[in-house]
């Protein structure tokens, strides 16, 4: 079957943009960069980007388009014979339908506060009522559930539609739009009476707060967002790589692809802090912030209907162009392994992103007594930390040694198809450290993550 190609190289670099920015972006890189001093930590955090997340995108890009498969497929092609690399196809493979077992439930979740807050739901609720108005979502498995199969069942006819029909049209469109509206969000925030110490708290450096927190532990916030952001190492980002020709160096798109991710979190930022200094709110993360926290702002905010609207529209854009973007690498899955149409592939993966995202949604009221992580805690929180503590840095280490190492694909094979075409070149100088001290940085990140969990 010959494989499909984008139209355009912006569409490509839309698509795997979309798939990086999720809303991790807007709910918790706002938070941690207030609470560790403000324009400081950006500037750590943009150091931590360049030298950590870059160059993994950049490999994963490269096995891509070298293969011209899927992370299902990809290490088959270009591994030395004999070898067993093609072994964590299972763990890429692994790791996009546990990102889908719960990004889906928070997907139908957006869409049902759209409608809520255009509908004017929350006019006239107090700060408590606002609360208790998530609250009660979380026990209404049935409502959870449509929500949910409604933007399953869109992404995947989304993805039916075909690669550029399909996937790149409408991400494109998609994408436009999730700028532009949070440019206006952004303004009107900035305008609001009050507004001017947000803007001071949040792009202001502030290092007496680095200080306060400790360095290291700052340095640790940066190093971590900066590498979970891109969502690198489950091959979701990879799968872009096959559907582009030679004509560009990837390490130009790469750079490309992780400005929009972060112009897309500072956005957020500008959004977020101003509004809740305006209204002497105090900015929180996680799902509260975008449930409770900003809900509350709106409705104190003069046409704060329509603000609200346009900002969970925002989110909804945001939580689907990652989903669109995971759904074509499942999809590219299925076709790889078993040679079957697109169309079957959507069938098959449709029904059972279904039943997989229902013991997620169901963590909140009938298995709620499942607590994996401990009291408290949920089965999205377990998916999360599968995911995120696991399969990502874990994946991306084997990444590295992959485009590294002589037992692997090896040095010279990456750097001649990261750098095939015009554009910004991967530096071969930089050899010792990719191949030595960034795995050495990653496995710290993988035990980091446990460290923080469990003490």
């Amino acid at each position: 079957m010959k494989r499909e190609k984008f139209g355009s190289r912006l569409g490509f670099i839309l698509i795997s943009a979309g798939c990086a920015i999720g809303l991790g972006n807007v709910w918790r890189f706002p938070y941690i960069t207030g609470e560790y001093g403000g324009a400081a930590f950006v500037l750590i955090y943009l150091f931590f980007l360049l030298v950590l997340g870059l160059p993994i995108m950049v490999m994963e890009f490269s096995v891509g388009r070298a293969s011209q498969k899927s992370a299902a497929l990809s290490f088959n092609v270009l591994e030395p014979k004999g070898t067993k690399w093609h072994w964590y196809k299972y763990g890429a493979m692994a790791g996009n339908y546990l990102l889908m077992m719960f990004y889906t439930t928070i997907g139908g979740w957006m869409l049902l506060y759209f409608f809520k807050m255009i509908g004017g739901q929350f006019e006239g609720l107090d700060a408590e009522g606002v609360s208790n108005a998530f609250g009660e979502l979380m026990g209404q498995p049935g409502l959870m559930a449509v929500c949910m199969i409604v933007v399953v069942a869109a992404c995947f006819a989304i993805c039916n539609l075909g690669l550029q029909k399909g996937v790149e049209k409408i991400t494109k469109v998609m994408m436009g739009l999730l700028f532009v509206l949070m440019i206006v969000l952004a303004v009107r925030s900035i305008t609001l009476p009050g507004a001017g110490e947000g803007l001071k708290f949040y792009l202001l450096p502030d290092f007496g707060k680095i200080k306060d927190a400790g360095l290291t532990e700052v340095v640790f916030a940066a190093m971590g967002q900066s590498f979970f952001t891109l969502s690198l190492g489950i091959g979701a980002i990879a799968i872009f790589g096959s559907y582009i020709d030679r004509s560009r160096s990837l390490t130009g798109e790469a750079v490309c692809v992780t400005i929009l991710d972060t112009c897309v979190a500072l956005i957020s930022g500008l959004i977020i802090f101003p509004a809740c200094f305006a209204f002497g709110v105090n900015p929180d993360s996680g799902p509260n912030l975008i449930f409770i926290t900003l809900p509350n702002i709106f409705n104190s905010m003069s046409g704060g209907r329509i603000w609200g609207a346009l900002f969970f529209l925002c989110m909804l854009f945001a939580a689907a162009s990652t989903i669109i973007a995971v759904f074509e690498n499942i999809i590219s899955f299925a076709m790889d392994l078993t040679g079957c149409s697109r169309t079957k592939a959507v069938i098959c993966n449709l029904i059972a992103i279904i039943v997989l995202s229902l013991p997620c949604l169901l963590g909140f009221n009938v298995l709620s007594g499942v607590q994996l992580l401990g009291e408290g805690s949920t089965i999205l929180d377990f998916e999360d930390f599968l995911v995120s503590n696991n399969l990502l840095p874990l994946g991306s280490l084997i990444y590295l040694l992959f485009c590294t190492s002589r037992y692997g694909w090896g040095w010279k094979n990456f750097v001649s198809e990261a750098n095939s075409g015009t554009g910004i070149k991967f530096p071969k100088w930089a050899r010792i450290y990719v191949s030595y001290i960034l795995p050495l940085i990653v496995l710290f990140i993988f035990v980091q993550g446990y460290w923080s969990i469990f003490h």
